[in-house]
Formats: structure tokens, sequence, C-alpha cells
């Protein structure tokens, strides 16, 4: 299974402008509409959503390698229900767009479907093994996760990084979305100081209504504090009105300028829309780093 080990390659070549994206299956239509504005070799994490199947996933990674983009599959270890499961999907993958990347995550299942308790389960499975894997994208909650207290969480996180650099994989950790850039920064100053050097992408929400927004907040267990709303501009009483993350950027580049804070990236999760999101976050790119050199 040819995943490939290209992250230190991709970042000499490009080690600010570099953004990843996330897409569903079953929205993989607005990637081929917003072909023209990613930039080549954008890497796309493929959702792993209890409501698709694997086929979804399978053609949502062909059509982002047919695009010229690096499919990264997610790995939901509490939504596979068995081993056999696990490989029949990988080798799938792999066959129709050979990911250089997968993440591995939990899951949000209350009881797991397989045997998969978490992704320390599934990396002890050997499934890097089995399926000749050399890199992995984790997760970082910077603001804390609903399900999971903040001790378990970066003890979970320093044993995931530990037991794939000893198994020879490069290593990147992915945020998850948030509104507050300081806890974001904090998290970033904990992470290097627990000595965790691998790349970063942090996760940034792309423009949508409010309603929106703190939907996906509320689902994903990061519902902003009424003061860090207000920061935002969130405002229950405005929930169509669209918003960008204007703000939230800003104090977050802020926050981590002048840092020493090893290779940070970003990540977009663009609930308003595929076009729109890789729209504005071309624009910032642009803004921190200048234009891009092919244009």
């Amino acid at each position: 299974m040819p995943y490939l080990d290209d992250r230190h390659r991709t970042i000499r070549q490009s080690p600010d402008r570099s953004y990843a994206l996330e897409v569903a299956g079953k929205d993989i239509a607005q990637v081929e509409a917003a072909k023209a504005e990613i930039p080549p070799g954008t890497p796309i994490n493929i959702a792993f959503l209890g409501n698709e199947d694997h086929a979804q996933r399978i053609n949502a990674a062909r059509v982002i390698r047919a695009c010229g983009f690096d499919p990264v599959p997610i790995i939901s270890s509490r939504r596979l229900h068995s081993e056999q499961d696990r490989d029949d999907l990988l080798d799938a993958l792999s066959a129709a767009a050979a990911p250089a990347r997968v993440i591995l995550v939990g899951g949000d299942p209350t009881v797991p479907a397989g045997p998969f308790e978490d992704s320390l389960a599934l990396l002890g499975s050997g499934l890097l093994e089995r399926h000749s894997i050399r890199q992995v994208g984790i997760v970082g909650y910077p603001e804390g996760h609903p399900k999971i207290d903040t001790d378990t969480l970066w003890r979970c996180l320093k044993w995931k990084v530990e037991f794939l650099q000893d198994a020879g994989c490069s290593v990147e950790i992915t945020t998850q979305f948030g509104f507050d850039a300081d806890a974001v920064v904090q998290w970033m100053t904990r992470l290097r100081h627990e000595g965790i050097d691998t790349p970063v992408r942090i996760g940034v929400p792309g423009p949508a209504s409010v309603g929106k927004l703190l939907r996906y907040a509320q689902r994903f267990g990061v519902e902003p504090s009424a003061a860090t709303a207000r920061r935002y501009g969130l405002s229950t009483a405005e929930p169509d009105r669209r918003v960008g993350p204007e703000r939230y950027w800003d104090q977050l580049t802020t926050g981590l300028e002048g840092g020493d804070f090893g290779i940070v990236l970003y990540h977009l999760y663009p609930f308003g829309g595929m076009l729109e999101g890789v729209r504005w976050m071309n624009r910032q790119m642009s803004s921190l780093y200048g234009p891009s050199p092919t244009t």
C-alpha cells in the first residue's frame, strides 16, 4: 500500500503557504467547482461521517486526486466494524488514490461499532505495518474536548506522537476548529514545552452564517463562551448573518507572531462553502506572505 512520506518535501517547498481543507463525501462536487481556486497539491481531508459509506469516501479520494490535490482520509476508529472493514477500506483507498497520509481519530459514537475503542487501539492493532503507512495525522484540542479531560488529552497526544515516531512515521497534528485564539496560542506554547515539535495545522472556521457556525460548534463541543462569541462577532440574535473569521485570524496570527512555535500551518474548515472559504484563505495567505510566486 503506497503511502508516501512527502511531508518534508512539501514543507521545504512551501513552508508557510501550505494550508489544508476538509470535505465530506457528499460534498465532493464543491471541490470540483472550486478546483481553479485551490492551490495545486493542497491536502484535502475526507471526513468520516456516520451517515456516509465507504464508497463515498473512496470516491471523494479519487476525485481529489484527479483534481490535482492530495486526498487525506480520516479514519474513525469507533466507526470501523472489524479489522476486515479497516483493511478493506484502506486497500480500496490505496487503489483509488494512493493517499500519502491518513488521519486517525477516535470518532463520535458512544459505543464502538467494532473492536477499536479509540485511535490508540487502532494504532496498536498493527495498522501501520499491515498497510505500510509512514505518515500519520492526529488531532489536537486547544479548547478542550467535551468528553475527555485535559490531562487525558495531553497524555494520549504524547503517547501517539511517541508511538508514531518510534514506528518511523512522520507526524502532523491538526487542531479542532475553535473561536478562542488565546487558547490556541497557550496550547501551542504548552505543546512545545512538552517537547512535541511536530508540525501543527491550526484549524480555522471559514466564513459562514452565525447559526451554522454555532451549530458546528455545538456538534464538535467547542461552543464559545459569551465573551468569546462577542469577540468573534457571533450573536444568536442574528443567525442568518454571515461572518468571516477575520477577528479570530488577526488575534491568532498576532499571538503567534515572533514566538518559537516551530512549523505552524493552517487547516480551513469550509463550513460556509468550499469556494468562498478557499478564496478567503487565499487572501489571508497573500496578506501574510505576499502574492504567490506562481501568480
